[in-house]
């Protein structure tokens, strides 16, 4: 053997340098409209997925929320508490799947938002990507998936590999929340590469993004503009998304506060659009370089 036939080649479907493991048909998700939720850490995914599905449910839609991170926090605003995760129950039962029922890993939150949490390896081991697809494995078994309107993945952090741009195969649009800063802004042009990448071999497209937690947003419309992106709603750092977290509930459970009041006015609104936007082939925005980046963002 010689030392080139050693050499494993990285061209995967997504493209040269891919060694991604590729979704099994039988785990499509049909019927239901699938939006994954990404941006950088800390950006306020779990709270803008929560009213996002808190909204769709208000439009009287049904909806099911999957939290995709270990921490298995995303949907605790919407059911008050943490619940177990798929990876936890799966291991109580030794990964026998045909002995769970949907009440022992589907919780019901806020209007009737069906609540999973994936939950992800012990870190440093495993594949987040097998985790989802073991999710969304039981949710199919269970016929969970047949009377629902709305998917909402709520995924870990930047896109850093395969395995966290697993739901990007069942999604339709992915929505990228991001901050009006650099580094938030950064990471949402690599989540951009990623979709880009997906969109060769999925359905899956860009919706655009959700300026969050900014008081402007003139950072983030300069990158849109160049990229041809869109941002489709603008959150400010408002002291009402700190009292819903505090409280365990979304913003629509709180009272009518003025904050509260444009808060949800502006997730109804979000929530309205992605329902009424369209699939159309080929508009996914391509992402700057790195250098482009710091040109179009960086300082003197």
């Amino acid at each position: 053997m010689s030392p080139r036939d050693e050499i494993p080649l990285l061209r995967g479907q997504d493209g040269e340098g891919s060694v991604q493991v590729h979704l099994d048909a039988d785990t499509r998700i049909e019927g239901a409209k699938v939006f994954s939720v990404y941006g950088k850490g800390g950006i306020g995914k779990s709270t803008t997925s929560s009213n996002l599905s808190a909204a769709f449910s208000m439009m009287g839609k049904r909806v099911l929320q999957i939290g995709c991170d270990p921490k298995h926090d995303s949907t605790f605003t919407l059911t008050g508490r943490l619940q177990a995760t798929v990876i936890d129950i799966l291991k109580d039962v030794d990964f026998h799947a045909e002995e769970l029922r949907p009440e022992d890993y589907v919780a019901v939150g806020f209007n009737g938002v069906k609540c999973v949490e994936a939950g992800g390896p012990p870190a440093g081991t495993g594949c987040g990507g097998y985790v989802v697809g073991q999710t969304v494995k039981l949710l199919k078994q269970h016929h969970l998936l047949e009377d629902t309107d709305v998917v909402i993945f709520d995924v870990l952090g930047d896109v850093v590999c395969g395995g966290f741009a697993a739901p990007l195969q069942h999604a339709d649009r992915a929505v990228i929340v991001t901050a009006n800063d650099f580094d938030s802004i950064y990471a949402m042009n690599r989540i951009i590469a990623a979709v880009q990448a997906k969109s060769g071999n999925y359905k899956v497209q860009l919706a655009g993004c959700v300026a969050n937690r900014s008081r402007e947003t003139d950072e983030v419309d300069r990158y849109c503009a160049r990229v041809g992106f869109n941002r489709l709603a603008h959150m400010p750092d408002i002291d009402a998304i700190r009292r819903s977290r505090l409280k365990k509930k979304t913003l629509f459970e709180m009272d009518d506060a003025e904050d509260v009041v444009m808060a949800r006015a502006e997730y109804m609104q979000l929530a309205n659009t992605l329902w009424q936007s369209v699939l159309r082939p080929g508009t996914t925005p391509a992402p700057l370089p790195d250098r482009e980046i710091f040109e179009l963002l960086g300082f003197d």
